[in-house]
């Protein structure tokens, strides 16, 4: 894990070359003839993945974007329209039953399918409409790290392409190299707190609430520790009533609109007696985790690539095998 987190910022510049040309002629196919939303099919990590691409495309080009449920194709046989809808399928191995019902339903009921995959020969490349492939290279860890940034920095590609932002294109040529800044970050100043600990939250909002879904989700599968993801917008609305006699937080944020709202929870958190980690946002009386500055668009990644470190360690100092996590395997055939 440790290894192929490390790889990350390699992986990132070798798609942002690699798949420029592909992105701007989707981009362009896009603009041309913009479907009605886009309509994202993924699972676990690639989910997570999902959710950035919601915040970034709803919010750059004002198209609804809804992740499908794939037990309705696989489970139900139900087929619902997809007629002029881009369907983003996002996903590491490309071989999943159910994600592959899900796609092959979109696409035959009149959607344009996209594959992010990790795997060019898959079945879901080979279904796909337009592949962008994500070019992280073979992935042994059972907990996905590069492949899930390459899945962001493609989308966040996509997107630059798709409303020709330029600000957001020099922003990405510039990010592999913020990746490895990031890496390197000294995140150990959460060990401790959450060391012992058997429950906590990961709170996010905007594109940054992926980012705390996809650490909740590696503390669950490689630490053995219980977490949630909430949008820093939720927490008020019943999980505030646990966050209380030193129970462990991470909140992350990104310099946009978001921030603010973020640093006023993070504060209440504290004041409620939680045990309060911040990273890209500061709060008194809260544990600051480094972050680096940066367009805000791409800000989790880049606390994500840093989060990746400290979590590996974090599962070995809690007695666990971030490699190997009890029951769970690379590829989940989901039916």
């Amino acid at each position: 894990m440790a290894a192929e987190a490390a790889e990350a910022p390699r992986a990132v510049a070798d798609l942002l070359e690699r798949n420029a040309e592909p992105a701007r002629l989707l981009g362009a196919r896009l603009r041309a003839g913009p479907p009605r939303l886009v309509l994202t099919c993924a699972r676990g990590s690639s989910d997570h993945a999902a959710t950035y691409a919601k915040y970034l495309i709803e919010t750059r080009t004002g198209l609804i974007t809804a992740s499908a449920a794939p037990s309705v194709s696989s489970v139900y046989a139900a087929a619902p329209s997809a007629d002029d809808v881009l369907c983003l399928a996002i996903s590491q191995s490309g071989a999943s039953p159910d994600l592959l019902a899900a796609a092959r339903s979109a696409r035959n009921t009149g959607a344009l399918l996209v594959a992010l995959v990790n795997a060019p020969d898959s079945p879901l490349a080979a279904l796909a409409d337009v592949e962008l492939p994500l070019w992280a290279g073979p992935e042994i860890s059972v907990a996905a790290t590069k492949s899930y940034l390459a899945a962001l920095a493609a989308i966040a590609q996509l997107t630059a392409a798709w409303t020709q932002d330029a600000a957001l294109g020099a922003a990405l040529a510039a990010l592999p190299e913020l990746m490895a800044q990031a890496a390197g970050l000294d995140w150990s100043a959460a060990l401790a707190p959450l060391e012992q600990a058997q429950s906590l939250y990961v709170v996010g909002r905007g594109p940054g609430f992926a980012a705390a879904q996809e650490a909740a989700l590696k503390f669950k599968e490689t630490c053995g520790l219980h977490a949630e993801a909430f949008s820093a917008a939720e927490v008020r609305h019943g999980p505030m009533a646990l966050a209380r006699d030193g129970f462990p937080v991470l909140v992350l944020a990104q310099d946009d609109a978001s921030r603010e709202s973020v640093e006023q929870l993070a504060r209440e958190l504290v004041e409620a007696g939680a045990t309060v980690l911040t990273a890209g946002a500061s709060a008194p009386g809260a544990v600051a985790l480094p972050a680096l500055s940066a367009d805000p668009a791409l800000q989790p990644i880049l606390l994500v690539q840093s989060f990746y470190g400290m979590v590996e360690a974090l599962a070995r100092r809690r007695g666990f095998d971030p490699d190997r996590p009890p029951g769970l395997r690379k590829v989940t055939r989901t039916l």
